[in-house]
């Protein structure tokens, strides 16, 4: 590879959020997350860019310009700002995006608004993110776009006549051919995936979604067999590849917060707090994917099936508002409103309220806190393409006294952390239940076993593991690319407020 190539990250958002305004004065809050974690030393080293949305609907000229460019001026690399309007925003973002592929992809067709204004709002968003690629990036560099929302940037950079290499990488799932197929533009959106060079899937019940939806719609693509879970297409002379590379977290760094003398002193205090009882937790951005009613219906079912658990355990609910302008999560937060309501009103006593729900953020310190004084951690996702909340509960348990992991089935992460999760499926209320009853009676050797065996897979395909294969498999003689990668420092900022993806 030459010397001068570069990383291109290409996201719907910038590793950093604009804030304020020119009157108050422009502010830049960092973002948070695995892919900022990973992808920022090798952005560093190479000298890359990342290309995303600032956050705001803002003007070429105005003085987050200066703000921007000096936000990001030591870290050794470049951001590049891609401006959208607020009705871009709207028609691409709460249109296309998630009110059409959000909801087809989780398998919740019904959900969807087929708008066809929505769809070339996302077309026309997509097309100035490839203008950018083009004018920011060269020949040699490799361009890895990131998630649903830009599907279509790599045909657009190729229709314009450059030529880069160009990866993607869904974070969410992808459906199977009866579900895709209601998807209007079908065609259009597998066609536009096909632009790419390698496209990366969560899973391989994911690849395997999308090889069976190319072969049964696309009959000029040649659709070849999987091999060690990357398959390779042909489209006349022309071959790209496809794969599932499971995201991890960054388990050295949660890890070593959670065994830190800080968060050992905010366990204690939590604990005079929540009393001397077993804690279930459950940690989600508010979404319907999500499976938070099923999850508190299996909760008050624990409580009624198996009473020795009532004023010995308490449900810690953290739900992160999201999207609260959508009717359909104004839906849902009402919908736990009076689910907790219910709960708590059959089943509280004197000293004792068996759920305790919060709605909003809470600082990184306090969150591992909580995940390591878990009994359980408590997963019932309708449909996720990871779910990265299981992972980290598994990085901050101990070694000695470890909780439980109980874990839906439809949640990616269940694919390498079946052997020591309790699989549920979230649907089945009951069933759930008594997983959950189960789970907070595990002998503490059989937690011991179940926690090691996650924690083995987790630290093993950590999230620079993710990007080492994915890039590994993208420019075969790249590796030099990645050699910050296992030299970066653990560090959470345990300032910042958590939100779930």
């Amino acid at each position: 590879m030459a010397d001068r190539s570069r990383l291109i990250v290409v996201s719907n958002r910038l590793p950093v959020t604009l804030t304020g305004g020119e009157e108050e004065g422009w502010r830049l809050e960092p973002g948070s997350g695995g892919l900022v974690t990973a992808l920022a030393p090798v952005l560093s080293h190479r000298g890359g860019l990342w290309i995303g949305w600032p956050g705001q609907a803002v003007e070429p000229g105005g003085d987050w310009e200066a703000v921007l460019h000096e936000g990001f001026r030591e870290q050794g690399y470049d951001l590049a700002p891609v401006l959208l309007s607020e009705e871009e925003v709207d028609g691409f973002y709460y249109g296309f995006s998630n009110s059409v592929l959000w909801p087809l992809f989780h398998d919740l067709a019904t959900a969807c608004d087929f708008n066809p204004s929505f769809w070339y709002a996302y077309l026309g968003v997509n097309r100035k993110f490839a203008a950018a690629v083009v004018e920011r990036s060269a020949a040699g560099d490799f361009v890895w776009v990131q998630d649903y929302q830009l599907i279509h940037a790599a045909e657009q950079v190729r229709e314009r006549g450059a030529d880069r290499r160009l990866g993607f990488f869904l974070h969410i799932p992808f459906p199977p051919p009866d579900i895709f197929q209601r998807l209007p533009w079908r065609g259009q959106v597998l066609a536009a995936l096909l632009a790419y060079d390698l496209i990366g899937f969560q899973t391989l019940r994911d690849l395997r979604n999308f090889l069976a939806c190319a072969d049964r719609w696309l009959p000029d693509v040649e659709v070849g067999e999987e091999n060690g879970g990357v398959a390779t297409l042909a489209i006349g002379d022309r071959e790209l590849a496809a794969g599932a590379f499971p995201i991890g977290i960054d388990y050295r760094a949660f890890h070593a917060t959670a065994t830190s003398e800080d968060t050992r002193r905010r366990m204690n205090e939590l604990r005079v707090r929540l009393g001397n009882r077993r804690i279930v937790l459950g940690v989600d951005r508010l979404d319907y994917t999500k499976g938070l009613p099923e999850r508190l219906l299996a909760f008050e079912k624990a409580l009624e099936r198996h009473p020795g658990l009532r004023e010995e355990v308490v449900l810690v609910q953290l739900v992160v508002p999201s999207r609260e302008n959508v009717p359909e999560y104004r839906e849902l937060k009402s919908r736990l409103d009076e689910l907790v309501g219910r709960i708590n009103g059959r089943y509280s006593t004197a000293g004792w309220a068996p759920v305790h729900y919060l709605y909003r953020s809470l600082p990184r310190q306090d969150l591992v806190a909580l995940y390591r004084l878990a009994r359980v951690g408590f997963v019932t996702s309708l449909k996720d393409g990871m779910n990265l909340v299981a992972k980290e509960f598994c990085a901050c348990q101990s070694d000695d006294d470890p909780g439980a992991l109980v874990l839906s089935e439809f949640a990616g992460a269940a694919a390498q952390l079946a052997d020591g999760a309790l699989v549920v499926n979230p649907h089945h209320v009951e069933e759930t239940a008594d997983v959950l009853a189960g789970a907070l009676e595990l002998p503490v050797d059989e937690r011991r076993r179940r926690s090691e065996a996650m924690r083995r897979v987790i630290a093993e395909q950590d999230i620079f593991w993710w990007v080492e294969r994915f890039l590994g498999v993208a420019l075969g003689d790249g590796a030099e690319m990645l050699e910050t990668l296992r030299d970066y420092v653990p560090r959470l900022d345990t300032a910042d407020s958590w939100a779930a993806v």
